[in-house]
């Protein structure tokens, strides 16, 4: 780390010895901390926005020459495309720095190196997006998107994920939004804030009123930070998203699930919930069905990776009766074996008319639960998505999924099985579609965010990004 960056760095001694009150909106609820006081800089005065410079590309040369920074060609030639679209007149234009592009050569920023291109996009109205995904930002880059997200007055998403940033930095980040008012969706996906982070940000969620969505799956929250979250949402009625995937639990009392079912009986603003990976049972699924009977703003859940059987496919079948708002569904990855598959095809049959999307990928299920899901297809018309790949496959299956995409009851684009004819028998293989395909990786040709890719965030539609 060379003198300058080390003297940068340094500034967040300043920050924090110049500590502001914060006013609170309203008492902190029990179990989630009081947000600690903001620093001056965060409580500075707006100043109106600046004007527009001329070339990205040209500015960002500048400044690099002007800093003694080493140039990144990656970034180089990212803002030469963006300069492009600006010139033919584009706007709400989102940068893509992704780091793992495997389509032209990528020299993956740095702290350092988003310090250079923060400075270049202070002053740039056509920018309202910005994916850094999987590169190597860690705390130092962390301290540096906390500044811009004080100082550039058109963001809307601003992506992080795997940038190996840590505690520190992701409370930077989180104090950063206190005062923030323009950011909607924000992923940290993959960075390792553990619970610490994750209290900073359950503390920011009391203040921020702008957030839509936040996504934190994958971060090593623990259970203290997982029940702030759901404290604080039986408040926060600004949320729409929230992804709270693969928390660190001790124990087997399900805390994480029934805590989160507390705040769905609460909530009525929360569009989508995600759950994956929290070692979910039968008897946290009757918890969540219970809140399910209550709420009525949730249309996505995800409860993919878990540990639920057919015995908690009776709660959702039951539910799903009464319930007119789920829209998706993904049970992936858990076992609920034929018995569940039938649960559930009875309910959509003859009962469920809002559910547009199931996924059942994984889940152990023989071809006569699979052929009672195809027949719920083909009597249900608002059931239009399903995907089955991982189960267990036979010819009564593949028959019954190629007749129901040749009769148009099944979109070639809505499932993740195709079917072929191989010496007079039907077979099915597997396709690349989902309900988030492309949630940790991006194609390396065509488009990342095609619908039949990414059916569930296209169904319901929580921030304009992935």
């Amino acid at each position: 780390m060379t003198t300058r960056q080390l003297g940068r760095w340094g500034e967040r001694s300043m920050w924090r010895s110049r500590e502001g009150a914060a006013p609170a909106k309203s008492p902190a609820p029990p179990g989630v901390p009081t947000p600690s006081p903001r620093p001056a800089w965060v409580l500075a005065d707006r100043r109106e926005a600046p004007e527009p410079i001329g070339s990205l590309q040209e500015h960002y040369n500048n400044l690099c020459k002007e800093k003694s920074k080493k140039i990144n060609p990656f970034i180089l030639h990212i803002l030469q495309g963006v300069d492009e679209e600006i010139e033919q007149g584009l706007e709400g234009i989102t940068l893509n720095v992704a780091g793992n592009n495997r389509l032209i050569p990528v020299e993956r920023v740095t702290g350092d190196d988003f310090w250079i291109l923060s400075k270049v996009l202070e002053k740039n109205p056509y920018i309202n997006g910005l994916d850094v995904r999987y590169n190597l930002l860690r705390d130092v880059g962390a301290y540096y998107a906390a500044k811009l997200l004080q100082k550039q007055y058109n963001l809307i998403y601003l992506n992080l994920m795997f940038n190996d940033i840590g505690t520190e930095g992701g409370d930077l980040i989180a104090k950063a939004l206190y005062k923030n008012v323009t950011l909607k969706y924000l992923r940290m996906t993959g960075n390792k804030i553990e619970n610490e982070g994750g209290m900073s940000f359950a503390a920011m969620l009391q203040i921020n009123s702008s957030l839509e969505k936040l996504d934190l799956g994958d971060c090593d929250l623990g259970m203290q930070s997982v029940i702030a979250f759901a404290t604080v949402l039986t408040q926060n009625q600004k949320i729409k998203g929230i992804n709270l995937n693969r928390p660190i639990l001790y124990g087997e009392q399900e805390e994480s699930t029934v805590h989160l079912s507390h705040m769905l009986k609460e909530n009525h603003c929360l569009v989508e919930l995600h759950m994956s990976k929290h070692d979910m049972r039968n008897g946290g699924m009757k918890q969540l069905c219970d809140a399910l009977y209550l709420n009525k703003s949730l249309r996505y859940l995800d409860v993919s990776c878990n540990k639920i059987t057919r015995d908690g496919m009776v709660f959702l079948a039951d539910v799903l009766k009464s319930n007119t708002t789920l829209e998706v569904i993904d049970l992936s990855f858990n076992r609920i074996e034929t018995a569940g598959a039938k649960y559930l095809s009875e309910t959509l049959t003859s009962h469920n008319r809002s559910l547009k999307a199931l996924s059942v990928v994984s889940n152990n299920i023989e071809g006569e639960g699979l052929v009672a899901l195809s027949q719920s297809v083909k009597t249900n018309l608002i059931l239009s998505n399903i995907y089955i790949w991982g189960n267990k496959f036979d010819e009564a299956t593949c028959v019954a999924y190629s007749e129901l995409i040749q009769m148009g009851c099944l979109k070639p684009g809505n499932t993740d099985v195709e079917p072929y004819v191989v010496d007079g028998h039907v077979y099915l293989a597997e396709v690349s579609n989902g309900l988030k395909k492309h949630y940790y990786w991006t194609p390396t040709y065509g488009e990342a965010c095609i619908h039949s890719a990414n059916a569930g965030f296209n169904l319901v539609p929580v921030g304009e990004h992935l």
